[in-house]
């Protein structure tokens, strides 16, 4: 009886040998094929949402020049001389341009996507304070505050396209 068990436990320990191996290296390969997958697939999907990608950011660009103070000015004359009529109108145009675009933010980072949305607010916020002024009496008076003050101060869309730029940059 021990004769029969040792020669079975012979012919058994190098099946069991074989059997791991052969689990070992189809467990490696499968791994690696899963991999060579995944790493294909995302090759696939990286060219195809590239130009999504890169379209988004061409969108936020062209909104954050649309809504630039001196673009704004420019597009949008004032209608009469209430000042305050204007500031509604330059803000519900910022706010309309905003709606238009705000399903890009799938696209862009959320990084980026704060700082266009800082941009659009610091603009409005631009708007409301110079119509805060004593020194607006009328639209007129309105537009060319905001005029002297992009003069001087760096305008809060030119911090966002230059954000826009670096990002852009590092898709390359």
């Amino acid at each position: 009886m021990t004769a029969d068990l040792t020669n079975m436990l012979i012919m058994l320990v190098p099946s069991l040998i074989v059997a791991v191996t052969a689990y070992y290296f189809f467990n490696s390969y499968t791994k690696s094929e899963d991999q060579r997958r995944n790493v294909a697939l995302h090759l696939e999907h990286a060219k195809q949402s590239l130009p999504l990608r890169l379209q988004a950011y061409e969108r936020m660009a062209l909104f954050l020049e649309r809504i630039a103070i001196g673009n704004l000015l420019t597009r949008i004359p004032p209608q009469s001389d209430d000042k305050n009529m204007y500031e509604k109108k330059l803000v519900a145009t910022i706010d309309q341009e905003f709606e238009h675009n705000v399903t890009q933010q799938i696209y862009v980072s959320q990084n980026c996507w704060n700082v266009v949305v800082a941009s659009k607010n610091a603009t409005i916020q631009m708007i409301r304070q110079a119509n805060m002024s004593e020194k607006v009496e009328n639209a007129q008076k309105l537009r060319e505050i905001l005029l002297n003050e992009i003069i001087e101060n760096q305008p809060p869309t030119d911090t966002g396209l230059l954000f826009l730029k670096n990002e852009v940059s590092k898709l390359w």
